[in-house]
């Protein structure tokens, strides 16, 4: 039997990588340690196994030394002001999978004559936020009564998607890698990214948060998508990040979900602030966090007094127990974007783009989920 070489820092390098622990891929390769001290040598065959357990690509183990990877957009996640380095293949996976149905997408465009769209990166930093919010709402047709009136933040999230996909961004909502269940996605990694096109603009909201933090993320990208800057980050409106456009992205994605002018008429003072943040929410279909920085924002509360309800908010979510991501979220159109997904199955059906490659942008293998998804969006 065969056997390949393969340096032993190469193979620490792809374990420490993937984030698997070192019991789970002794369970798998019995051998590894003798691997990993140069002992032994694994076979072709168990080399390829160990790739795929490691989410690696098998060319890079032959590599004399580990590559250095990186997010292939600008990268701003942030824990506190320190950046995060050392994406994990989850993340890198991911972006990869939008870049090249994004690619699709774009030539699709360009090939039934889609004119630019107006709105990528038709601002800039030194634009007014109020009037930059009010301009994004308007092209959306983000009404803020229609949202309150939405029972609940997943109505809400689905009805926020469907009018950035009526206005030709591509939004891609899904908690895994792919179709891939077993590989899922870390919020505290990274929430969400925008890939900026004028003519495939490409948003990509991170599942496994929940439905009131994934509304912040989708209006932080949008804010990119209209500054016209790919970034993948870390959208929180607690933070203050140190980068300016990050900064920026995030005032504007407050503004845009809640108002300051409509934060003031609905807020009321003589409540108690706990009631009145979970009121609030409701109304604007927010997280609690992104309210009490509003209200801070409108005068409510002093500095001192936001950062104490903060934590105790903070506390209290913590303390509740974690929901599920519901159905929404589990369709294929969901996780690749309807619009994506409608002109994907239609440019099959007409032998514009093989199964083969259908198959592979969609993450599946099998010709009745196609037609399954094809029929669910009306185009079967």
């Amino acid at each position: 039997m065969s056997r390949v070489t393969v340096k032993p820092e190469m193979l620490n390098w792809a374990c420490e990588r993937s984030g698997k622990t070192l019991e789970f891929l002794r369970k798998k390769f019995p051998k590894i340690d003798l691997w990993e001290r140069g002992d032994a040598q694994p076979t072709l065959k168990q080399l390829e196994q160990f790739a795929k357990a490691t989410y690696t690509p098998i060319g890079f183990l032959f590599l004399q030394k580990p590559p250095v990877e990186a997010v292939p957009i600008p990268d701003f996640r942030t824990v506190g002001s320190e950046y995060i380095g050392h994406p994990s293949p989850d993340l890198l996976d991911t972006v990869y999978i939008c870049q090249q149905r994004q690619e699709w997408y774009r030539e699709f465009a360009r090939s039934i004559g889609e004119k630019p769209l107006p709105f990528v990166g038709s601002v800039s930093q030194t634009n007014n936020i109020e009037k930059i919010a009010e301009s994004i709402r308007h092209a959306l047709g983000f009404d803020i009564e229609e949202r309150r009136q939405l029972p609940t933040w997943t109505d809400a999230l689905r009805r926020f998607i469907e009018q950035a996909d009526a206005l030709g961004i591509l939004v891609m909502v899904s908690g895994v890698v792919g179709s891939n269940n077993k590989r899922k996605l870390d919020p505290q990694e990274f929430r969400g990214f925008a890939l900026a096109d004028n003519l495939a603009p490409l948003v990509f909201i991170n599942g496994s948060d929940t439905k009131a933090a994934q509304m912040f993320t989708l209006a932080h990208e949008l804010a990119h998508i209209w500054i016209g800057q790919s970034a993948v980050s870390d959208a929180q409106a607690m933070q203050i990040p140190e980068n300016q456009i990050e900064r920026w992205c995030n005032l504007v994605a407050a503004e845009l979900l809640v108002p300051l002018s409509a934060l003031r008429n609905e807020y009321k003072k003589n409540n108690k602030l706990s009631d009145e943040i979970n009121r609030l929410a409701r109304v604007f279909k927010v997280s609690t966090l992104v309210v009490l920085r509003r209200i801070h924002d409108a005068g409510g509360l002093t500095k001192e007094q936001f950062w104490q309800a903060y934590h105790e908010e903070l506390e209290r979510l913590g303390n509740l127990p974690s929901g599920s991501g519901g159905n929404f979220y589990l369709t294929q159109a969901a996780r690749v974007s309807k619009r994506f997904a409608r002109a994907l199955v239609t440019s099959t059906l007409e032998g514009q783009t093989l199964h083969r490659d259908a198959f592979r942008m969609l993450g599946f293998s099998k010709l009745e989920t196609f037609r399954d998804l094809g029929r669910s969006l009306g185009v079967a």
